[in-house]
């Protein structure tokens, strides 16, 4: 049995974010996945949002630091630092070191599982267990995975984007590809560089993104343009510039282009049993891609399935991998 008054606690451990969710309360912490360190005491100076509102704009002693690349460890340290924070701040003064249920991308190695364990287990966690992505995601989404039926969701996140079918309590087919939401936003700045002469950060790419950004080019014609902010290239000073909604769209039609093919790849090596039971169930989005406005409709036309987002896509991951503490004592025998 668990530990008498240990609380179990499931993380999504994202590129971008960091959601904790504990056993009976829910999601209790919602933070940016960055880290700023002295680099010359090694020292951490702060986590989370405060990190976050520093990109850009720190001195030469200190970086903000993203110690998830892609969906695994990039620093393992600076992740321990990270997780040891929002686990003592998740949990305040409880007593007792709980059982942590991480999610990891699916198409993760056992050398990337096994540092996501040992992290976990040295930020403060008793034990520490992995989940995929994209079976996190179905569960918080509440699909019936484990029905005898088949059920497809699409989770992109900040580093991946994990694709799944799944039956019966288990991953039938799937892909992971590193096309997510931070290649989108250096998409954007790679796009505004070329086009515009204009240098910007990845928050004001990101900004863009949300605010006129568009998986379709036909729809974002008529979605206006908006001032953004940068360095001039030719002459090196700040500048103000117009960018349009169909700027951003071709910016990200290589990127929307990579997750449809992977979509497409995953239903290709689907049964015929389980591509029909998408067909009447669709396709569910999640992750904070999802909210890429036009995206729902752009792969639905390309997959002649229709594709839903989750209720709440952002904490999909989150959710299910909070609601799989329950078989906690299943997955301690594995």
């Amino acid at each position: 049995m668990l530990g008498i008054g240990t609380k179990n606690i499931g993380i999504d451990l994202g590129t971008a974010n960091t959601i904790v969710y504990i056993d009976g309360k829910g999601i209790v912490l919602r933070e940016p996945s960055v880290v700023a360190k002295n680099t010359k005491t090694g020292e951490i100076v702060s986590v989370g949002e405060a990190a976050r509102e520093m990109i850009g704009r720190t001195p030469a002693s200190i970086v903000a630091i993203r110690p998830m690349k892609d969906g695994v460890i990039a620093d393992y340290d600076t992740t321990v630092a990270m997780m040891k924070h929002y686990i003592e701040k998740a949990l305040g003064k409880s007593s007792g070191k709980p059982y942590v249920m991480v999610c990891v991308p699916s198409g993760v190695t056992e050398v990337e599982k096994r540092a996501v364990i040992d992290a976990t287990r040295v930020a403060g966690a008793r034990d520490a267990y992995v989940i995929e992505e994209p079976f996190a995601a179905a569960i918080g989404a509440g699909l019936p995975v484990m029905d005898p039926t088949g059920s497809m969701v699409v989770d992109i996140g900040g580093g991946t984007t994990d694709v799944a079918t799944i039956s019966l309590g288990g991953i039938v087919s799937s892909r992971s590809i590193r096309m997510a939401g931070d290649k989108m936003d250096e998409a954007i700045v790679y796009y505004v560089r070329q086009n515009h002469n204009l240098l910007i950060g990845e928050r004001t790419a990101e900004k863009l993104k949300w605010d006129i950004g568009s998986a379709s080019v036909e729809a974002a014609a008529e979605m206006g343009t908006t001032e953004i902010r940068g360095r001039d290239l030719v002459s090196g000073l700040p500048q103000t510039t117009e960018v349009s909604a169909s700027d951003v769209a071709n910016a990200l039609q290589d990127v929307v282009a990579e997750i449809i093919s992977a979509i497409k790849e995953t239903l290709e090596e689907t049964s015929p049993e389980i591509a029909a039971d998408v067909i009447d169930h669709g396709i569910v989005l999640t992750g904070g891609g999802a909210l890429l406005k036009h995206l729902p409709e752009v792969i639905a036309d390309e997959t002649k399935v229709p594709v839903f987002i989750a209720s709440e896509p952002l904490d999909c991951v989150a959710i299910g991998t909070g609601e799989s503490l329950k078989s906690i004592d299943v997955m301690k025998k594995k």
